[in-house]
């Protein structure tokens, strides 16, 4: 008698291109034709991992460590210079935090950290050192204070990023949610388009399809390399959805401090139907000081793109204190 097998699970286009992230030290240096003295300016063991897609990866000059991607992504010994005032929690997550996954900071909406994981890892992620909860795959106490909370009127998904989780599972967390009454509007925040845009595939398209509230949809992309095609083609499905997609920013010393780079980026990104929405000064988390941008400089670059864009070009410089009921705006 033969046996009957079960039918094996397909895995995702998406996921298999995630497989090819760069997360050693090693061959990513071969890749990118280091030399041997470049390479000795790199953390091989760093205490935020390397993790890169391919595709990013793909863009980066050869030999030299000057490139505004792999600033971003490599870690370089700088990291470990000590700056005043960086901390391991800059932004006041910790005070905030109601629940294993559920931030509530500021008045009518919440964040849930819906995973640790990331499509790639930013050398400058203010939750780096974020005690994630990683056992409990399941929202039900976030959930829960969500439905006692009636005045949250939004819900924000980070991490993490969400695009992360499963379909399934974002399946399970955005029908929860479309199922609460006073929850009106439902926020992605997502690297994962910039770096692997697979994962805006049919079926993910079809999940935001079939929910009722409005959904926003935040990437966050930092340098005009970042998007081509590939991504703007991606997320132009989202857009044809009815989603609008905005941008966030992070003012980087050597990756988009200047600029001929910011003008770019909001150029690519009005073109793509994009709205630049934020350009956060620098949270101040360990490790990341060396690329910190005084704030005259941010103050610089904005009043060059307003006169140099249409207003709803213009993103908003802004920078989050701990403790504030909102980000703090800064204006010339």
């Amino acid at each position: 008698m033969t046996a009957i097998s079960s039918p094996k699970t397909e895995i995702p286009l998406w996921r298999q291109v995630q497989r090819e992230n760069f997360t050693r030290f090693e061959p990513l240096a071969d890749f990118l034709e280091l030399s041997q003295e470049l390479r000795r300016k790199i953390l091989q063991r760093p205490a935020f991992p390397l993790n890169i897609p391919k595709r990013l990866a793909a863009k980066i000059a050869k030999n030299t460590l000057h490139d505004p991607i792999l600033r971003q992504f490599v870690p370089l010994e700088e990291e470990l210079l000590p700056f005043p005032g960086f901390v391991s929690d800059p932004v006041g997550d910790e005070k905030v935090r109601r629940s294993k996954k559920i931030l509530h900071k500021y008045q009518g909406r919440a964040l849930i950290v819906a995973t640790s994981a990331c499509a790639m890892h930013c050398r400058f992620c203010f939750r780096q050192k974020f005690p994630y909860e990683t056992e409990e795959k399941r929202f039900d106490e976030e959930l829960g204070y969500i439905r006692e909370n009636t005045s949250l009127s939004e819900i924000i998904l980070s991490g993490g990023d969400p695009l992360s989780l499963s379909d399934g599972a974002l399946a399970n967390l955005l029908g929860a949610l479309d199922a609460i009454p006073h929850v009106k509007r439902i926020r992605f925040h997502t690297r994962f388009p910039i770096g692997i845009p697979e994962r805006l595939d049919a079926s993910f398209l079809d999940l935001l399809a079939s929910v009722s509230k409005q959904i926003f949809f935040i990437i966050h992309c930092n340098h005009p390399k970042e998007l081509d095609e590939d991504v703007t083609t991606a997320l132009k499905k989202v857009q044809y959805l009815g989603i609008p997609v905005l941008n966030q920013s992070v003012l980087l010393a050597g990756v988009n401090d200047n600029e001929r780079t910011l003008l770019a980026l909001s150029e690519a990104l009005l073109e793509a139907g994009i709205s630049p929405y934020y350009l956060h000064e620098l949270d101040q988390v360990e490790g990341a000081g060396h690329f910190s941008v005084p704030t005259e400089r941010g103050k610089e670059l904005i009043r060059y793109l307003q006169e140099n864009l249409s207003g709803f070009g213009v993103p908003r410089l802004a920078r989050e204190i701990s403790g504030q009921p909102s980000k703090t705006f800064i204006t010339n």
